[in-house]
């Protein structure tokens, strides 16, 4: 797979360093570097440097100024894409990673200035408001990260679109045994009701009213802007005006996989689809742990089959009784973390996802 003498020469570009954000973007536009080492790579590193992620040992890096030391808002955006648009001349392919959102249909239709003539890889984590996808054109090559997914982009005439589910490093997340004590209902997700953490209070609530005992773990993280500490207010006492005693509120988790060592189960149940990644990575990792997952009946989650449970979107009192139903359920439970795993290992294995992309770029580079 060569250009020449030297290796391809393939642009990250993301919307925020690799080395300072745990967005959806990151953490893709990492894992086709790590997949692919035989591609010179140039990707985004915040300057000065600070904690938050280490940044990649392989490929190039190209500076951003992060102003007060937050790898995200405007400022960030719009470097890396003046940053983006001069380090596209000097690469064999660009490879972005860019949510459908607010400002992506005039940055679509601005690509042929921006990114010049090279072929793109459009990797989409996910689409906001379906609204967005009518004023949007393709920047090139698209990968969906599902198959309902890829069936809105081909209805909304991008074109060649391809199905790369993400991954999950199978070495790092272990099947763990279930852990003992007082079971731990783990929601892990955006700090807004799209997200769904308003549905899994009321759904936890509900299993609670039906008998079943458990202690809910709310791991919320907040948007650029938002008043997080009120808002985490609201959640307990949403919490506590629902019957539910036994809660924890918490910000961002440093260490994922301590905390689903400790859980029980896994609720994500988000509203509609949009807001956030097609696939949570938080739910394969909670798969691939053999945590059972209650999550909404969403057409991205039915890539899983029967290795999860789903409830209609949005209906609390249902999702509430599946999770009621599985904590009563032991070997329910057993039959779920086992094809948790199994589901996990089948379709978001580090092979396959190397193997997808490194085919796909080799065909755009040819």
């Amino acid at each position: 797979m060569t250009v020449g003498p030297r290796p391809p020469r393939v642009l990250l570009l993301t919307g925020s360093p690799l080395d300072g954000a745990d967005g959806a973007d990151v953490a893709l536009a990492r894992d086709v570097l790590g997949a692919l080492p035989d591609m010179d790579f140039l990707w985004f590193r915040q300057w000065p440097a600070r904690r938050g992620r280490p940044p990649p040992p392989a490929g190039r890096a190209i500076r951003l100024w992060t102003p007060g030391g937050s790898p995200h808002g405007r400022p960030v955006v719009l470097q890396a894409t003046l940053a983006g648009a001069v380090a596209a001349r000097r690469a064999d392919l660009v490879h972005a990673f860019v949510t459908v959102g607010q400002a992506f249909p005039a940055f679509s239709w601005l690509r042929p200035l921006m990114l010049g003539a090279r072929p793109v890889v459009h990797t989409v984590p996910g689409v906001d408001e379906a609204r967005l996808l009518a004023r949007t054109r393709p920047l090139g090559t698209t990968v969906a990260l599902s198959e309902s997914m890829a069936r809105r982009l081909r209805a909304a005439h991008f074109g060649d679109v391809r199905v790369i589910p993400p991954m999950i490093r199978l070495s790092e997340w272990p099947f763990l045994p279930r852990p003992g004590g007082v079971p731990t209902v783990l929601y892990a997700g955006r700090l807004d009701p799209r997200g769904g953490v308003v549905t899994a209070v009321e759904a936890a609530a509900e299993a609670a009213r039906s008998g079943a005992e458990f202690r809910l773990v709310l791991a919320v993280h907040g948007r650029p802007g938002q008043h997080t500490a009120a808002l985490r207010e609201e959640l307990r006492e949403r919490a506590g005006s629902g019957g539910l005693t036994d809660v924890e509120v918490r910000g961002r988790v440093d260490d994922m996989r301590a905390l689903l060592a400790s859980t029980h189960v896994l609720l994500f149940p988000p509203p509609v689809a949009g807001g956030t990644l097609d696939i949570p990575l938080t739910v394969l990792q909670a798969l691939a742990t053999g945590r059972p997952a209650v999550l909404s009946d969403l057409p991205q989650f039915a890539d899983f089959g029967d290795a999860v449970l789903r409830a209609p979107a949005g209906d609390a009192r249902r999702t509430g009784q599946q999770l009621a139903w599985l904590l009563e359920q032991p070997r329910v439970w057993d039959m779920l973390a086992e094809r948790g795993r199994a589901a996990v290992e089948e379709s978001f294995g580090p092979e396959r996802f190397a193997d997808r992309y490194g085919a796909l770029y080799r065909e755009l580079l040819a």
